[in-house]
């Protein structure tokens, strides 16, 4: 029986320090040396070393002479810790009107702006004509609500009042667009897409 209970704990221990001491420190040092950029978060740092964001996270821009990620539903919005979508349906009227789902009550979320007011504010914000068609990803929340990149059809629409802003020929700005944007992995799979942190921080470094 103690020699049955000695085996088990020496065989505890060496698979306790096997997976849990060994492999990890294996796994992260490879990582760090194959692979550090990844392995640290995609964070991107200024020339001083101060981190400015992540690639794989979108962040608030509100600022006309930067683009505007997606809307988000994470917290308060881009709230990593926080990350989530709205969890409505193509059903709900809240998702679309910002109304309650209850019609008895007509109430409206101020807190939440659905897929119409989305609308107005992107075309309102782009100078775009009323009734304007615009791209879903600008009126929709990911399911994470941290997507980094946009459609290049949204970043396109944005580029004219970008180029005010900042008063650069528009071509700059669509060249800088076309620049940073991304094709399908493979040729097949996902959409074209630009990292709007990326984008903003070439834009920024043209303009200094």
């Amino acid at each position: 029986m103690f020699k049955t209970i000695i085996q088990a704990t020496r065989a505890t221990l060496l698979l306790a320090l096997l997976t849990g001491i060994i492999f990890p420190l294996l796994i992260t040092a490879l990582g760090q040396t194959l692979f550090p950029g990844q392995a640290n978060g995609s964070l991107i740092k200024s020339p001083t070393g101060t981190v400015i964001g992540s690639r794989l996270l979108a962040q608030q821009f509100v600022k006309s002479e930067y683009f505007h990620p997606r809307p988000s539903a994470a917290g308060a919005g881009y709230a990593g810790e926080a990350s989530s979508g709205t969890n409505l349906g193509p059903t709900s009227s809240k998702l679309f009107t910002g109304q309650l789902d209850d019609l008895k009550t007509k109430e409206v979320d101020e807190s939440f702006s659905g897929v119409k007011q989305l609308a107005q504010i992107y075309r309102k914000e782009n100078n775009l004509p009323e009734n304007y068609q615009v791209p879903v990803d600008a009126v929709t929340r990911s399911g994470s609500g941290l997507d980094p990149d946009i459609s290049i059809t949204n970043a396109k629409l944005q580029a004219t009042r970008v180029a005010m802003a900042r008063h650069l020929p528009q071509q700059t700005v669509l060249n800088a667009v076309s620049k940073k944007a991304s094709q399908r992995y493979l040729g097949l799979f996902g959409e074209p897409r630009v990292n709007v942190l990326l984008l903003n921080i070439a834009l920024d470094q043209k303009s200094e």
